[in-house]
């Protein structure tokens, strides 16, 4: 069950509307790293979270996401009020689509499930999440570095900060359960490689040492030995031929006989 309050979470103001900036937006309305995205995903994941205390921060910062979403859709809307040929000259999709938010990223692609990533392991949820709130983080950064309008920039630092806020959240309920700085997780044990580090960019005094391939956390192997064998050669009966060639596709020499 859902209440709504109609009141939105932030202050939103728009004193100098702006179409193209509308727009732009969109991106944090249906795109990838939008608040869509954020709400949908944390709120999935809760359905699968045996801890009482992560499921329930999932789902308020799910909550929280929804209230940012209407941010966002109120600020597209006031972005895109204005005369009409105002809104074709600055930015054809809201003079064709009509003013407000619509699920689309800020060049017009519709907003798509695939931008949801859950995958039923608390560990790698919070770890996908982090992520996430990076990506929108960055995202509006990016749209204050072009926004122009005061009350445009006072409502996105807001939900910039947010981003930072749950970030923090994710990385206490990792620390919570020993995970935030700890790579193993899952039931496999893995196998006698997981403290090899491959010098892989080999170019000698290039080859840059620090922490992360260093001991005591890691081997340096650096030159790596191929432990595989080297692959068959593929036996495809539907595969083309060269002309002349035999039944096991050997290449033809000069005068139609084929090498085996």
């Amino acid at each position: 069950m859902f209440f709504h309050r109609k009141e939105l979470m932030f202050p939103v103001k728009v004193d100098t509307p702006n179409p193209r900036f509308g727009q732009m937006l969109l991106e944090q309305f249906g795109g990838a790293t939008g608040e869509l995205t954020a709400s949908l995903q944390y709120w999935v994941q809760s359905f699968h979270v045996q801890d009482a205390g992560i499921r329930d921060m999932l789902q308020d910062i799910a909550i929280e996401e929804f209230s940012h979403l209407e941010m966002v859709g109120r600020m597209i809307e006031l972005h895109t009020q204005g005369p009409k040929r105002q809104a074709a000259e600055q930015s054809p999709l809201f003079a064709i689509r009509g003013i407000g938010p619509h699920f689309l990223d800020s060049q017009g692609q519709a907003w798509c499930a695939a931008y949801i990533n859950e995958g039923g392991n608390v560990v790698r949820d919070l770890r996908a999440n982090i992520a996430a709130e990076a990506g929108a983080r960055q995202t509006y950064e990016a749209l204050l570095n072009m926004c122009e309008d005061a009350g445009t920039k006072q409502a996105l630092t807001f939900l910039l900060t947010r981003e930072i806020s749950h970030t923090q959240m994710f990385m206490q309920a990792l620390n919570s359960i020993g995970k935030l700085d700890d790579p193993m997780f899952g039931n496999v044990k893995p196998d006698e490689t997981v403290d090899l580090y491959f010098n892989m960019s080999r170019d000698g005094a290039l080859d840059m040492r620090g922490a992360w391939n260093q001991e005591p956390t890691f081997r340096f192997v650096d030159n790596p030995t191929p432990q595989g064998q080297v692959p068959t050669e593929v036996v495809n009966p539907d595969d083309e031929k060269m002309p002349g060639a035999g039944a096991k596709g050997g290449k033809a020499k000069p005068g139609g006989t084929a090498a085996h």
